[in-house]
């Protein structure tokens, strides 16, 4: 039987209550104390489909096995006690899909975990639209619609949702995207983001000051809200 997700913290009592959340969401899991036990449970069959990592593990840095994760096939969710921006940002340079701060709301968790499931369900069925919550956007037309409204975008702001639509619910870090929208030439140019998200916010958010579409993570990038 396919165990769904893979928590790999050496803390018994985190082990725990991880268990416990996923068992509440019924939600299959195996559990992992080291990095070595993580990557023989990571390459088994069938394979999880997510990794809870923590990072300070044992027998080696979680940030190390990031990428054989990723490449197994596993979406990464870093779970870590760690509140440098450049770890965060390292963690999703190497193939993290998301990252969660200790001490953290098991509800939150628990729903990063079923937006990287759906993620894992497969393609979409239609490659040149995503949906997004509240709305949505397709690349053949140039159609933007949010709350069944159609939205006008400048083609740089078109451009920058795209980008965010492509990978929903997950971080984005700054350069990412601002390699994806301006090229790899303005990889620093954070004001040019900056703007632009302002700038789509207004035109997207119920409440720009207090955006519940476009989510900052500050000092690292930013994420779209899922579709329900």
């Amino acid at each position: 039987m396919r165990k769904d997700v893979l928590v790999i913290d050496d803390e018994l009592a985190i082990r725990r209550l991880l268990a416990s959340a996923l068992d509440r969401a019924g939600i299959a899991h195996a559990e992992a104390a080291t990095a070595g036990d993580a990557l023989r449970l990571a390459a088994a069959a069938p394979a999880p489909l997510v990794a809870l990592l923590d990072l300070g593990l044992p027998d080696r840095d979680g940030l190390e096995i990031v990428p054989q994760l990723a490449a197994l096939g596993l979406s990464v969710i870093i779970l870590t006690a760690r509140d440098a921006t450049q770890e965060k940002v390292a963690a999703l340079d190497l193939g993290a899909d998301d990252f969660v701060t200790k001490p953290f709301d098991s509800e939150e968790l628990l729903a990063r975990i079923r937006s990287a499931l759906r993620r894992k369900a497969g393609p979409l069925a239609n490659v040149h639209r995503r949906e997004f919550a509240g709305g949505s956007i397709d690349r053949d037309t140039h159609d933007v619609v949010m709350r069944g409204e159609q939205v006008d975008l400048t083609p740089r702001e078109f451009n920058l949702l795209w980008a965010l639509a492509d990978h929903p619910g997950r971080v984005m870090t700054h350069e990412s995207l601002l390699e994806a929208v301006w090229g790899p030439a303005h990889r620093q140019d954070l004001d040019y983001l900056r703007v632009a998200v302002r700038s789509l916010r207004r035109k997207l958010e119920l409440v720009p000051s207090a955006p519940r579409l476009l989510i900052n993570e500050p000092g690292v990038g930013y994420r779209l809200a899922e579709a329900d």
